[in-house]
């Protein structure tokens, strides 16, 4: 037995991620439709490293009825088309997009967190996928916050370019070329040079002069984690192609030693800890892609509060912080609720 699965957006960077991971991860499939708007219509996608070339069909005409589970990666414009008609039909939607996740009927997972919030998703046949920056800081905090509860969370982000789409990535491409020619390097897709620089401002502004990828990283942390957890973001895009990095300081209310944190997260689900106090003893963005896990390193104390740690978490954000997590959370929909394998 197995799931029939469609994947909405299989042409974009998160849909073709998900493809990979189905098949990366065996998923149990009886039948797999792919999907996108009508200009991709009749294209051919690999199903992963299968071999198995799918025909793109086109979403506006599909027909729902009979399908399991739809991973969306269409943005959140189409999501509040197309999701509550695939809802409607009996196919559960696990959706990318910012639509849904504050959603007070719709669960926001991050499986090794919350798992249990699955079981409301009956109430909209939805599940909402956090944002990209929040999946892996939430995969690193939790076991923390079990063992000594956070309260208080200041985190920094060095967000790659993978984050705004296909644009973004060919917009760093082309201006570091140019840069090396001598050619012009306007900006396009991000309001500055992103090549050689950084740029702190993912999002539009809001009138309390934070961004919304700020707000995200604050409401979605309260929803899936605890309310009562106080974060502060600021979110800064950088010249990196995939992989999102993090520094986070935690206030606990509890005393706990750097020791016993990377005790507690070398055994965290999710989580890998590379932290060796010497040159080369962590993880940067370079060796993330492409893998499953949340790496966590340099966790120190922060002798400037009480109770204070600090850490470095970086994780590939086409993953953990998209795809894997949808697919993650399919699994879990499966194993709690459908069981049909």
């Amino acid at each position: 037995m197995g799931y029939r699965v469609v994947v909405a957006g299989a042409t974009g960077n998160v849909g073709r991620e998900m493809l990979n991971i189905l098949a990366e991860r065996e998923f149990p499939i009886a039948e797999l439709a792919v999907l996108a708007s009508a200009r991709s219509q009749g294209d051919m996608i690999e199903f992963g490293e299968t071999g198995k070339q799918l025909k793109v069909q086109n979403i506006e005409n599909f027909d729902w009825a009979g399908w399991d589970i739809a991973l969306f990666a269409i943005g959140s414009d189409a999501t509040k088309i197309y999701a509550p008609i695939a809802a409607a039909a009996g196919c559960t939607v696990i959706d990318n997009s910012s639509l849904y996740r504050m959603d007070p009927d719709v669960p926001l997972i991050v499986p090794e967190v919350n798992p249990e919030a699955i079981d409301g998703y009956k109430a909209r046949n939805i599940i909402a996928n956090p944002n990209c920056s929040t999946a892996q800081m939430v995969v690193a905090l939790k076991p923390l916050h079990d063992a000594a509860t956070i309260k208080r969370v200041v985190v920094s982000t060095y967000q790659s370019v993978s984050g705004a789409g296909k644009a973004g990535m060919d917009e760093l491409f082309e201006q570091s070329r140019n840069i090396f020619v001598g050619d012009q390097a306007e900006p396009k897709k991000f309001t500055k040079q992103i090549a050689f620089n950084v740029i702190p401002h993912i999002d539009k502004f809001l009138d309390d002069g934070y961004t919304k990828e700020e707000w995200k990283m604050v409401v979605e942390t309260k929803k899936i984690m605890d309310p009562k957890i106080k974060v502060t973001a600021t979110c800064v895009r950088v010249p990196v192609f995939v992989g999102h990095s993090e520094a986070i300081n935690i206030e606990l209310e509890r005393e706990l030693s750097a020791e016993d944190a990377q005790k507690i997260l070398r055994e965290a689900p999710g989580v890998m800890l590379v932290d060796k106090r010497e040159d080369g003893g962590y993880v940067t963005p370079v060796e993330c892609v492409g893998e499953f896990a949340t790496f966590v390193s340099r966790v120190r104390e922060d002798p400037t509060v009480e109770n204070g740690l600090a850490l470095w978490c970086v994780s590939d954000n086409l993953r953990k912080g998209a795809a894997l997590n949808a697919v993650q959370i399919a699994e879990l929909l499966g194993r709690r609720h459908l069981k049909k394998a």
